[in-house]
């Protein structure tokens, strides 16, 4: 296999280009490589588990755009779906068929939902469910947990603040103290911490939001009975539990991550959150949940909530083909997939003698290079994220595109055939010895 080189010369370029027009050049922060190094590489298509870059170099795409590609990419399904759509209009305005359609497809798929609403971005989807949390119960504070990402809403761009049950201080420049103010952030998996902030604040909490497996540290799935115990307390004080499956919601599974852990003994989540896979690449997404909770939305109660493109022809038709497309045979392709990628990763690690670790939600997976299991955001960024800049760079020479981080997910699509997964593990070697080559000593 020759590796490509390091340089990309179109790619820069354009990233250059880019840079007088647009923030860092990139429309979001983790596209621009700052993670790793190098040269984020521009792409100018896709097809099935393939990426090409601008200059002319194939990649095996371990990202499917963060998700949504779970058929993979321009899959003939979808694109006979949108053409349809796109030759009867691309936005009306009002309403139409395939937004009931794609609410309809949801709501089957996840039995605790008994409504939806479409919107248009998954931050949108969490935003409009904390506000929808907060009209219900009449309260203002939110509890979430560090490293759990719910999208660039205010409230949720917060850092823990100096105790285990104090409120939280502004994780971003522009976002008031005050909306900070109102959240508390707890260690993930920590029902202690958990217990202890709803004793103190319990009848001010509107809301716990969690991610339902946590995707955004790297993958970190709740420990036996913390979702449970999330919704034993929250239903002990008068809050509501929202699950964020943005990421995980019809990728783990038909039902998501709610179809891999649940039913729950204790009830299910009064809201849940989806995007990504239910977009099909496309952008949209939705919040919904139990009927008595929603009627509080506008027209129906007094939450208001609206958006010109939310429920998009196009977009809706995109996502119900997506999810029409994705079979049982489709979820056992994505579980064959990421089980050879991963077992070949850990083994050519271990042969190397390369402290790390591999967890699971469904099919998405994460490698965190370290020796112990990750259960919250302290052990994650107790990382070797150097060791992870060397394998990412190894890998990408060699055509594999991994996201480009060390706290994210790999995905894998249905479209991933067997000469896409030879060219992911025939890579492992050469990033193994990079990673040994670059650093004399791989700590935890």
């Amino acid at each position: 296999m020759t590796a490509y080189p390091f340089e990309a010369p179109e790619s820069q370029a354009l990233l250059e280009r880019a840079a007088r027009v647009t923030p860092g050049g990139v429309n979001s922060p983790v596209r621009a490589f700052r993670a790793v190094g190098g040269t984020p590489r521009f792409m100018a298509s896709a097809q099935g588990p393939w990426l090409r870059d601008v200059d002319g170099r194939e990649y095996v795409d371990l990202v499917c755009s963060w998700g949504p590609m779970i058929l993979g990419h321009a899959h003939p399904s979808v694109m006979a779906a949108v053409q349809e759509a796109a030759t009867k209009g691309f936005s009306f305005g009002t309403p139409s068929e395939n937004e009931v359609a794609l609410a309809e497809e949801i709501v089957a798929r996840v039995k605790p939902v008994e409504q939806v609403r479409l919107v248009s971005s998954g931050t949108e989807a969490t935003m409009s469910a904390i506000r929808l949390a907060r009209g219900f119960t009449g309260r203002s504070k939110v509890v979430k947990f560090a490293g759990c990402y719910h999208g660039h809403v205010d409230a949720l761009l917060a850092s823990a603040g100096s105790g285990v049950a104090t409120f939280a201080l502004p994780d971003s420049a522009g976002v008031p103290a005050s909306s900070a103010g109102e959240t508390i952030v707890l260690p993930y998996n920590d029902v202690h911490a958990l217990e202890a902030a709803f004793a103190e604040h319990g009848a001010e909490i509107a809301a716990v939001i969690t991610e339902a497996a946590a995707g955004n540290m790297g993958v970190v799935p709740p420990l036996p009975g913390f979702t449970e115990a999330m919704r034993r307390v929250t239903r002990e004080h008068g809050g509501l539990l929202i699950s964020d499956e943005v990421m995980t919601g019809f990728r783990c599974s038909a039902a998501g991550w709610y179809g891999v852990e649940g039913p729950y003994d204790g009830g299910a989540p009064d809201l849940f959150t989806f995007g990504k896979v239910m977009g099909g690449g496309f952008p949209a997404a939705a919040f919904g949940g139990r009927a008595d909770v929603m009627a509080m939305l506008a027209p129906l109660g007094p939450v208001y909530q609206a958006g010109t493109l939310s429920g998009n022809p196009v977009a809706t038709a995109a996502g119900l083909a997506t999810l029409q497309g994705c079979t049982p045979e489709v979820y056992q392709r994505l579980a064959d997939v990421s089980s050879a990628i991963a077992t070949a990763t850990t083994q050519e690690l271990s042969r190397h003698g390369i402290p790390h670790v591999v967890q699971w939600a469904g099919s998405m997976f994460s490698v965190f290079f370290r020796e112990e299991a990750v259960h919250n955001y302290d052990d994650a960024k107790a990382q070797n994220s150097q060791a992870f800049s060397a394998f990412f760079h190894s890998m990408l020479s060699q055509g594999v595109h991994l996201p480009p981080s060390a706290f994210e997910a790999w995905f894998v699509s249905a479209a991933h055939d067997d000469a896409a997964v030879d060219k992911v593990i025939s890579a492992l070697p050469a990033a193994a010895r990079a990673v040994t080559e670059s650093f004399a000593t791989i700590g935890a």
